[in-house]
């Protein structure tokens, strides 16, 4: 393997690793993250144990003092039995309760948890949504009071909060037949602006909920879960995934998610929510929750109800298509609400290979109806199909300066001395240009390359299609393949071997004996003592990679595996159609047309003649003083 190809693969793991590093926490955070978690769920459940006796106590206060308080505005809706109602479609079932007017469970029908059992996004043991009235009597939560369900059908209703005078906040609900999408209109009715603050023309929004893990992996799902919000000025933004962060972001907001890997709950205005104060906590290992995710903002209100406060809820998968069609249901025209962006493919030259490229080619795989394995096997054989000239180009670079080592052989034996080395630099330079050889031609192949490497590192473990799919031994390509496991976990490796990580490292390996054994004869002199310390780094980047990829998704190690296999099988097939004495007679040729026509150097080789006039220059002066 030639300096530049090593280089290529020494960038591809910087990029590796220190996106790892990145989004895993350092040694002081995990011990931090360590003592936090050892009690976080018994806290997590005395909190919520304590909310509820709070908000049960507060109820009961309210209870006993609008008893007592005939004045107050919505006194008689403390009291009262809560009710579920249900508005269901073909994909999603979405249960609203009268008590607080808001949603409490949604449940996906076309998707299933780890028991197989229809997924349950949220629910309301952990997830609350309370807005606060801002009445001239003081502000009433709508999540203490009972509304009344009206005009109830399988996709609509109507809950009313009625007032003892007549006026009423009224929430019209509609389940977008055939969507995960749930519209919601808040008004008032029946002169409900004479109780309120006349300088408070906002609903205050309080928003909670655990966020639980779908999947097997915690560590992994954990990367790809966080917070999500949109500026209304386009901007995208996201808390930390992998520790406790609020923000309070300082233009209004167009909507925010509770995200987890594969699906979200996202929360939508059309009049913006404004002093945002957005808030997430990781949750142990083995509570059954990612983390507790907390927004509080406000949104435009009027009380007149003769503008409508307009929210929609998106309660589903994270699919790159669906989220795009989304689009079509907005209740503002030709309004593009980016929820697409809620699935993460990578910083922008990355995304824009995975959205205009990878996509396109992974859904037409997927309508012709293969297997997701097969998939990702036909789109590995498509890139490498689509490299091929540029992998070509760069084995004959290497193979080019491989026949002409003996002839660089001659520079050692010349130049001995290190302060010759400027000098020999320069007359090798000269040599690779007489015989048409660019030492340069074997890097720019290999870094057009990585951004497809890098594409597919944020393509497979975001694409829901490969939720629970099995494929061989794996019964998940969006999780670890976990055939060989163990009850206890061990330090840095954890509680399993994936096995499709083992063949990715095994690859690994190959592909790089495969080079290095046929590029060792082309390095020369300190390149080849070079290659020695390369080869050990070479070795050992597999070992490091089984650590990063031991947790990570099948499918993504399968990706890797069948990819570098194809590639050390490329290699060999470009070697065994190489004929070293053919190759080599054309460079004697192009060797001689040179000659007869010689070129006036540049670039590099122009730069090694400019610094050894310099140098001699510098010597003559010395040798003068």
């Amino acid at each position: 393997m030639n300096k530049n190809t090593v280089i290529g693969f020494v960038l591809m793991a910087l990029v590796l690793f220190g996106y790892t590093y990145y989004a895993t926490p350092s040694a002081e955070q995990q011990e931090a993250m360590r003592r936090y978690n050892d009690s976080i769920a018994a806290v997590n459940a005395k909190i919520q144990h304590e909310n509820e006796m709070a908000r049960l106590a507060e109820q009961q206060a309210a209870d006993s003092l609008a008893k007592n308080d005939t004045t107050s505005l919505f006194s008689s809706t403390l009291r009262g039995a809560a009710e579920d109602i249900v508005l269901e479609n073909s994909v999603v079932k979405v249960t609203l309760n009268t008590m607080g007017g808001s949603m409490a469970s949604a449940v996906l029908k076309e998707y299933k948890n780890q028991q197989k059992q229809p997924l349950t996004l949220f629910d309301k043991t952990t997830a609350r949504l309370n807005y606060a009235l801002n009445l001239t009597e003081g502000n009433v939560n709508t999540a203490d009071h009972v509304f009344t369900a009206e005009n109830v059908t399988d996709s609509t209703v109507t809950m009313r909060l009625s007032a003892k005078n007549g006026s009423s906040l009224v929430f019209d609900y509609k389940l977008i037949p055939e969507t995960y999408m749930v519209n919601l209109e808040i008004r008032g009715e029946g002169g409900l602006e004479r109780f309120w603050a006349p300088d408070k023309k906002y609903l205050y929004m309080e928003w909670q909920d655990s966020v639980r893990q779908q999947e097997k992996g915690y560590t992994f799902e954990t990367r790809y879960s966080r917070l999500t919000y949109k500026e209304q000025d386009g901007g995208i933004d996201h808390l930390p995934e992998t520790k406790a962060k609020e923000e309070k972001p300082e233009k209004p907001l167009e909507w925010i998610a509770f995200k987890n890997q594969f699906f979200s709950n996202v929360l939508i205005s059309y009049q913006g929510l404004t002093e945002a104060h957005v808030k997430s906590t990781p949750l142990s290992e083995g509570s059954g929750y990612l983390k507790y995710d907390e927004a509080y903002m406000k949104t435009a209100f009027d009380p007149t109800g003769k503008q409508p406060t307009q929210l929609q809820f998106y309660v589903g998968p994270n699919k790159f298509r669906l989220l795009q069609s989304m689009n079509d249901y907005t209740l503002v025209e030709g309004k593009d609400l980016d929820l697409d962006r809620l699935v993460d493919l990578g910083w922008p030259i990355i995304r824009w290979i995975n959205r205009f490229f990878t996509i396109y080619v992974f859904d037409w795989f997927t309508r012709l109806g293969l297997h997701m394995g097969v998939v990702l096997l036909l789109i590995t054989i498509l890139l490498k199909i689509l490299v091929y000239p540029t992998t070509r180009k760069s084995y004959l670079s290497s193979a080019k300066m491989r026949v002409l080592k003996p002839k660089l052989d001659e520079l050692n034996e010349k130049y001995p001395n290190k302060e010759d080395a400027l000098k020999k630099q320069q007359e090798m330079m000269a040599i690779y240009s007489q015989y048409g050889v660019s030492p340069m031609g074997g890097c720019l192949p290999i870094l057009l390359q990585m951004p497809i490497w890098i594409a597919m590192f944020y393509f497979v473990p975001n694409a829901i299609e490969l939720r629970q799919q099995s494929f061989l031994w794996a019964d998940d390509l969006s999780t670890y393949d976990d055939v060989i496991s163990w009850s206890s976990n061990l330090p840095i490796i954890g509680n399993h071997l994936s096995i499709f990580c083992l063949l990715f490292c095994v690859s690994n390996l190959l592909y790089s004996w495969i080079n290095m054994k046929q590029q060792k004869d082309s390095m020369m002199g300190q390149q080849a003592e070079q290659m020695k310390m390369m080869q050990w780094m070479m070795m050992l980047m597999p070992l490091f990679f089984f650590f990063i990829f031991n947790d990570y998704s099948s499918g993504l190690n399968y990706y890797y595996f069948i990819s570098l296999l194809a590639s050390a099988v490329t290699m060999w097939w470009l070697r065994w159609r190489t004929d070293d004495k053919k190759l080599l007679a054309k460079l004697e040729e192009n060797y001689r047309k040179n000659k007869n026509n010689p070129k006036k150097a540049s670039g590099l080789a122009a730069r090694l003649e400019a610094l050894q006039k310099q140098q001699e220059q510098q010597q003559q002066r010395m040798r003068k003083r």
